[in-house]
C-alpha cells in the first residue's frame, strides 16, 4: 500500500533545492515556453511521456515534482512512489503558487480565476496541513 505523497510549499522547495534536490516539471513543453521555473536543477519530463521516461528520474536524490497548480505532479509523484521511490515530494500550487510568491521564473504566467484563486499549501482552501510542509 502507498504513503500519502509528501507535499511541500514553494519556500521549501526552493530550500531543497538549494540543498540539492532535482526539480521534475511534469508540464507539457507548450506550458514550458510560456512560463518555466528559473532554477538550477531542473527537467522536464511531461506527464503524456512519464510512464515511458519515469527511469530518467534519479533514485539517490531527492525530487520534487512540479506542474501548473499541483495535480498532475501529484499523479507522477504516486507513481514513482508505487515503483519504489522514497525521496520524493510534490510541490503544492505548483507554478501559479511560486509566481505568487514571486520566486524565479522565465517568461509569464498567464493568471486565470482558477490559478488566481489556486489553494494555499498552509491548511487553506480544503488541503490538510497535517500532509504538508509549510512556507
Amino acid at each position: 500500500m502507498l504513503q500519502e505523497a509528501k507535499e511541500v510549499c514553494p519556500t521549501s522547495t526552493r530550500r531543497l533545492i538549494t540543498a540539492g534536490a532535482l526539480l521534475v516539471d511534469v508540464r507539457e513543453p507548450e506550458e514550458l515556453r510560456n512560463c518555466a521555473f528559473d532554477v538550477p536543477a531542473i527537467v522536464n519530463i511531461p506527464l503524456s511521456e512519464f510512464e515511458q521516461r519515469w527511469s530518467e528520474v534519479p533514485k539517490d536524490r531527492e525530487v520534487v515534482l512540479v506542474c501548473h497548480v499541483g495535480e498532475r505532479s501529484l499523479k507522477a509523484s504516486y507513481f514513482l512512489q508505487y515503483h519504489g521511490y522514497t525521496n520524493v515530494s510534490n510541490m503544492g500550487g505548483g507554478i501559479a503558487k511560486w509566481v505568487r510568491k514571486g520566486f524565479p521564473i522565465t517568461g509569464q504566467l498567464a493568471m486565470d480565476a482558477d490559478t488566481a484563486t489556486a489553494s494555499c499549501c498552509c491548511g487553506h482552501g480544503g488541503e490538510s496541513a497535517s500532509k504538508t510542509s509549510c512556507c
